[in-house]
């Protein structure tokens, strides 16, 4: 035991004496960590302002003053794409970043193509959102973008992928970290289901058509857009779980090897569940059956997840007193466990009947995009700022008072949403003796007002505490720089061998 030890020790003073550990390469590469975290802010300000815009439209339909770019129809794609792509996958990037360098103890494979990257998405998301005002849509749902856009996401996509995997590659530390599992998996799968999707021919520079039609269209559609709120939505952001909650917390997670087992479980479920969107439709009975069964086998790794994470706190509960970003990524793993338990209940034909089509879903969708993606990531960012920069938060108070505006937005958003799709389902399916409806769609839509209201509320004040947070995060970056770095020695136990020629 204790010549191990003292193996150990030599191997480590080497290394801390070895010149080359002083390198450039031995720098991790924060600084396009912070810009991205910059324009994931900024993204969540400016797509989540646009959701409150359209909850006030529902409510008062002429405040678009008759301009088409102002409708409905163009803001709501450019509010979901701002979020998803803009906050979403900028939070990705970052975190995945941030956390490939720790876990693999190199920098990035390549500094210069992470830049490349970080800019090349945030014109991608400015020139899409401006092409969806102008009204280019695909017209499918979370892939609305025109081919030119298409074209550019997959390129830009692929070579984050060479950022993330060429790290992994070149890593010092033989084991590769759970995080990075959910991370790498996000990249293949969402890069499979976006080039496949996507596959159309291209009539004008904002026009094309889908290679295909009908049924086999709308199979492929929510193949994907199930899946990008899969591997996307769900498995990037596990990933930042991963990494960020025990890191946080000063505890290893609960259990590893629960870990790995609920990843491929997740991995092989979740690629199966995208028909049960198309109930009731002209596809198979046998894929409906088989959407519903794997959306129910879905619900053991979310929750083996969503358990091992609360285990992995469940000896640091007293930080939840003072630490606002635990609070937050504790919170989210709770909102994670209510969506991934509705999600399957809502994949039953018989559930489904009432609430597709419906504000339920909507509610189900922010339960998930509030409550989960939202959450993990304010505290993720409430985490790594103030170490990327080597300064305090600017306003522990500001944060705490921002975790409880997200939590009093987000109950009230879905709490409102629920009562209005359940109210829709059943008044839709309400039919006399005669076989005809009870109520006009005129009366339902009037009867909807006081839920509506609710909900501008909620994101109104789900919106003020993001900007507080931005506030916050700004006032802390100011002036400052990223931090130096260095990779830490490691341990001769987990070190890559790798053969040097005589």
């Amino acid at each position: 035991m204790s010549a191990t030890l003292a193996t150990r020790s030599d191997a480590a003073e080497a290394v801390n004496n070895d010149p080359l550990h002083d390198s450039l390469a031995d720098i991790y590469e924060d600084k396009v960590v912070i810009r991205l975290i910059q324009f994931s802010v900024v993204w969540a300000v400016v797509a989540m302002t646009a959701g409150v815009y359209l909850s006030a439209e529902l409510l008062w339909p002429t405040i678009d003053f008759g301009q088409f770019w102002l409708s409905f129809g163009r803001l709501r794609p450019l509010h979901t794409n701002g979020i998803i792509f803009g906050f979403g996958v900028s939070a990705l990037m970052a975190t995945g970043f941030y956390s490939v360098q720790r876990t693999s103890h190199v920098r990035l494979y390549s500094p210069r193509l992470a830049w490349f990257c970080c800019y090349a998405w945030q014109l991608i998301v400015l020139l899409g959102g401006l092409s969806l005002l102008a009204g280019w849509n695909s017209t499918k749902e979370y892939a609305e973008l025109e081919w030119p856009f298409d074209i550019a996401i997959a390129v830009v996509w692929v070579l984050f992928g060479v950022v993330f995997f060429g790290t992994i590659a070149t890593r010092k530390i033989r084991p590769i970290y759970i995080s990075n599992w959910f991370y790498g998996a996000l990249i293949i799968v969402i890069a499979m289901l976006h080039i496949v999707n996507n596959l159309a021919i291209p009539v004008t520079i904002g026009k094309s058509y889908s290679l295909f039609a009908g049924a086999q269209d709308a199979v492929v559609q929510w193949w994907y857009g199930h899946n990008a709120v899969g591997f996307l939505l769900t498995g990037g952001f596990l990933g930042m779980m991963y990494y960020f909650l025990p890191k946080h917390s000063g505890r290893p997670i609960w259990s590893y090897r629960l870990s790995v087992v609920a990843f491929w479980a997740f991995t092989y479920s979740y690629i199966w569940a995208g028909p049960h969107h198309l109930h009731y439709s002209a596809i198979p009975e046998w894929v409906q059956s088989l959407a519903v069964v794997m959306s129910v086998i879905l619900l053991a790794p979310s929750w083996a997840t969503m358990i091992n994470g609360i285990m992995t706190v469940s000896t640091a509960w007293e930080k939840l007193k003072t630490d606002p970003a635990l609070k937050f990524i504790v919170l989210s793993l709770a909102f994670y466990g209510l969506a991934t338990f509705e999600g399957p209940m809502m994949s039953f034909p018989s559930v489904n009947v009432v609430s597709h089509f419906t504000d339920w879903t909507i509610g189900h969708v922010h339960s998930g995009a509030l409550g989960w993606n939202a959450m993990i990531t304010y505290g993720t960012f409430y985490f790594m700022v103030p170490r990327l920069v080597g300064a305090p938060l600017y306003s522990v108070r500001l944060a705490n008072i921002h975790f409880w505006m997200a939590l009093a937005g987000t109950m009230l958003y879905i709490v409102s949403m629920w009562g209005a799709g359940v109210s829709q389902g059943l008044l839709w399916l309400s039919v006399d003796e005669i076989g005809e409806l009870s109520f006009s769609f005129k009366d339902i839509m009037a009867s909807m007002q006081p839920f509506y209201a609710l909900r501008l509320i909620a994101g109104l004040i789900f919106l003020i505490g993001t900007c507080l947070m931005a506030f916050n995060l700004f006032k802390t970056l100011a002036g400052r720089h990223a931090v130096v770095v260095k990779a830490p020695p490691v341990d001769p136990a987990y070190a890559m061998v790798k053969e040097v020629a005589a």
